[in-house]
């Protein structure tokens, strides 16, 4: 079996002991008692400890209530020793040459620890705020023609180039970012597939149980080898792991007694209603219900009762967390992007706790 990666989360919408929640469509982002801004003190503390702990690298999201991601990475870069940098960034909203630029400088800073994560999109009103107005699978086509023209450009002298969304003339860079960043992307729409299919090195996930998360990863798979190409496959999740099942346990229903009926149901609502099929499918997993959220042995919903994005934690003792991990892995996962709250302690827990077993086992 072959080793997997595991990243942290960067928490630049803040953090806390309670689940800090909004989705990217959101016209209120939930403060919990305790909250800790992001602040790039903080944010270097969770990032030089991810570091020593030996996490792959750190995702980087991108949102109306996230610090900006290229800026953070630029700024964390320089307070750490190996770390990667996972940079989400919506292709809508930077001109691909620009980007492909962007990009190469940074891996040059940083000598070749920057990773793109593509994020088309998926609500239209968030879009709007920053002056994008296509639809959703205009998006998807038109992240198509993005990252043809980056990966033209970083591959070539220069690129001429006319699409339905992008006009480029002699468009190159001083020099080719070297090692030349993977690019990660998730979707799990018609429309997103086979812009992974075709130009993605990491698919990307939301943790749904494992035989549904399988099942998309292979659609995937037979588009990539149809075009002849090979993608690997990742899952974000949450993870809340002790030293018994029980301590774990109690911490999850610590944070679900800390949510009130009324958030839990603007949030089901909100999110239900998303143009992102991904966020509907995480949705659908609790339905807005707190009395059934176990939705697979050790895998926790409650996460996505207010959180947008990634709303499942895996829950358990280390070793169980280990095994559910072991087996999202069995089934072609070998990318993990990971986070707790809070984001400092929960990167101590897991490296602590879950990456010994995993190693012991060959896997990490």
């Amino acid at each position: 079996m072959s080793s997997a990666k595991f990243f942290w989360f960067l928490p630049t919408n803040g953090d806390s002991r309670s689940i800090v929640g909004a989705s990217h469509a959101s016209a209120h982002h939930i403060v919990p008692a305790g909250y800790r801004p992001p602040s790039r003190r903080y944010l270097a503390e969770v990032a030089r400890a991810a570091d020593r702990l030996g996490y792959e690298g750190v995702l980087t999201p991108t949102g109306t209530w996230c610090e900006d991601a290229w800026l953070t990475a630029s700024a964390l870069l320089a307070e750490t020793e190996r770390l990667k940098f996972l940079v989400a960034f919506r292709p809508g909203l930077v001109p691909p040459t620009l980007a492909a630029q962007q990009t190469a400088t940074l891996q040059r800073f940083s000598e070749g620890r920057v990773l793109l994560n593509i994020v088309s999109g998926g609500d239209d009103l968030e879009q709007r705020r920053f002056g994008d107005w296509l639809d959703h699978d205009q998006r998807y086509a038109r992240t198509g023609e993005f990252l043809h023209i980056v990966n033209s450009i970083w591959r070539q002298e220069s690129l001429d180039y006319k699409g339905s969304y992008y006009e480029v003339a002699d468009a190159r860079v001083s020099a080719p970012p070297d090692p030349l960043p993977q690019i990660y992307f998730g979707g799990s729409s018609p429309a997103a597939l086979p812009i992974a299919a075709e130009y993605v090195d990491v698919y990307l996930t939301w943790g749904e149980p494992p035989q549904a998360a399988a099942a998309k990863i292979a659609q995937v798979r037979e588009l990539a080898e149809q075009r002849g190409r090979r993608v690997r496959f990742g899952i974000r999740l949450h993870t809340i792991s002790r030293d018994t099942s029980e301590a774990a346990w109690a911490v999850a229903d610590e944070l679900l007694a800390q949510l009130s009926p009324d958030q839990i149901a603007k949030a089901t609502a909100l999110h239900a209603k998303s143009e992102s099929e991904g966020q509907r499918r995480m949705t659908a997993l609790h339905g807005g219900r707190v009395d059934q959220l176990e939705i697979y042995p050790n895998l926790w919903a409650g996460v996505g009762l207010v959180r947008g994005g990634a709303g499942t934690a895996l829950v358990g003792s280390h070793e169980e967390v280990a095994d559910l991990i072991l087996e999202y892995h069995s089934l072609g996962f070998d990318e993990f992007i990971l986070s707790g709250y809070p984001h400092l302690e929960e990167a101590y827990w897991f490296a602590e706790g879950v990456l010994p077993i995993l190693k012991r086992k060959g896997v990490a």
